[in-house]
Parts: C-alpha cells; structure tokens; sequence
C-alpha cells in the first residue's frame, strides 16, 4: 500500500485536496469484505468524489505527481506486483523476467537501473512505465495523463535458508518487506516525461 501524506503539501494542494474529498467522513475501505473479489473490483471503479477539473490535477502535478494520479483514480490501483521468483523456469528471475518484458515491447523504468537492488541484496524490483491516457476531466476538458504500471520483485531466499532444496523453499524462506529507496524509484513509473 501507498500512501499520500497531504498534510506534508502546500497550503494549495492541501485545499485543492479536501475540495474533493471533504464529504469523506470515513474510510470506505472499512465498509468492504476483503474477502469478496467482486466488491472490490466494484469499489476500485466507484467516484468517492467528483471528477477533478483540469486546472486543479495540474496545480497537483506541479508539486506531486503522486497526488494528481490520486485526486483523478482515486483509489484504483496504481500499480500491481509480480512475484518473478514464483513463475516457472526461465522466468524466475528478474534478469530473466525483463528480458522477456523487453522483448514483448515493453518499456521498463531505468530510473535508478532498470534493477532495483535493496541493501541487503535480497530484494530486487523493476517495473514498466506507466502508458500515457487521454484522461476527461470535469467540464469536457482533456488531458494526456500517466496510467497504472507493473512492478516485477525476486525475493531471494534468506541466507540461513539457503540449504533448502528449491521444492522446499516457501514465502518465510524468502526476503519480506520493501525498500523505501527502491520503492521511491519505481514509483517514477508514473512520472510524466517532460524533456
């Protein structure tokens, strides 16, 4: 999960921000069974508030591109996860994985390296850019804007379990968590090319 601290953005954004969300009183997540697919699915493609104007997604994108994708998806996702080390051989590893990716087309995020790499070594991540969208936003306008992208991670298997024969090895045996500093690169996947 990601998070958008708006209390951390400019007295505008903040303003702009509850604009939209201000008839919000309660988490409408809580409301959901986490359990049923279907109401999730629903709930990613319901309006929690109105659509934005142009004008106010690009005061946003000035100061936080994080917070523009958010106040026009809302809470759709942003992006999803690939375990690669889960897939069958010859895809299992992210070099492996990327290869394949870039071969069907596909842009990856090179920000950082197109490898993200923790400090320990046992996590790695890539990602694919984010296409950009023809977007409509309240009163006709358009815009192009940055949609959803994949995330790729290989958890490798912790050092004290590196006995373990591969039909052995389960998701305890492998790195949990993320990396603020991998995880601050990919979500470049959805920056908007200015150059």
């Amino acid at each position: 999960m990601s998070e958008l601290v708006v209390d951390k953005l400019s007295e505008k954004a903040q303003q702009i921000i509850h604009r939209y969300t201000e008839l919000i009183k309660s988490d409408p997540v809580a409301q959901l069974d986490l359990n049923n697919g279907q109401q999730i699915g629903e709930f990613f493609h319901q309006s929690l508030w109105q659509l934005p104007t142009r004008q106010d997604y690009l005061a946003l994108l000035e100061e936080s591109e994080y917070a523009a994708w958010v106040i026009y998806n809302r809470y759709y996702l942003n992006h999803y996860t690939i375990s690669v080390h889960a897939l069958k051989e010859g895809y299992n590893t992210l070099a492996k994985f990327d290869d394949f990716v870039e071969g069907l087309g596909i842009q990856l995020n090179t920000s950082g390296g197109k490898i993200k790499v923790s400090e320990d070594g046992l996590l790695l991540q890539s990602s694919t850019m984010a296409e950009m969208q023809e977007a409509s936003f309240a009163g006709s306008e358009t815009l192009s804007i940055a949609g959803s992208y994949v995330e790729f991670a290989e958890r490798l298997v912790l050092p004290e379990f590196k006995h373990l024969l591969p039909h052995q090895i389960t998701s305890k045996h492998r790195r949990d968590g993320f990396e603020t500093n991998n995880a601050d690169k990919i979500f470049e996947s959805t920056y908007i090319k200015t150059n």
